[in-house]
């Protein structure tokens, strides 16, 4: 090894990570956790909500408790659509988020609801079986494991 060599090391990686509450992928639903529990609460009564500034209209999504536009904390919640057109998809094949890599392949895709355009989970779908522009539908889906808390995501599949 030269003075020009970059230096090297070995590590290890372990075989478990026990992850802190802090990366759990779905938020803690209720108003103790977050400020836009109204939205997880919409969601479980089967309502797709965000939230509109009502200083300058802007609608967001994810929903905010401050409009990123003109930092207003006005903000309402509207319903969405519970229909929208793909604008655009991916299949996961390889390593997906921590928490996710069982369900491989899976399709993500960006989703046109009129107001706005968000990311989401495409069941019930291979990338063979979608085309920009099909119609897909809300899917609510309930999270099953060891929080003692009712929650709730969402997804689409096509229609």
């Amino acid at each position: 090894m030269t003075n020009d060599d970059p230096p090297r090391e070995t590590v290890s990686i372990p075989e478990e990570i026990e992850l802190p509450r802090l990366l759990d992928f779905y938020e803690l639903q209720d108003s103790e956790h977050t400020q836009i529990h109204e939205f997880y609460d919409n969601l479980r009564a089967g309502e797709f909500t965000t939230t509109r500034c009502e200083e300058c209209k802007s609608t967001h999504f994810p929903p905010r408790i401050v409009c990123p536009e003109c930092l207003s904390d006005g903000l309402e919640y509207i319903s969405l659509p519970h229909t929208g057109e793909v604008y655009s998809f991916t299949e996961v094949r390889g390593t997906a988020a921590i928490g996710m890599n069982e369900d491989t392949p899976f399709v993500a895709g960006t989703v046109d609801l009129g107001d706005v355009l968000l990311s989401a989970r495409i069941d019930d779908a291979g990338y063979d079986d979608l085309s920009i522009g099909d119609t897909v539908r809300l899917k609510i889906v309930e999270i099953d494991d060891t929080i003692d808390q009712d929650r709730v995501f969402y997804r689409f599949e096509p229609v």
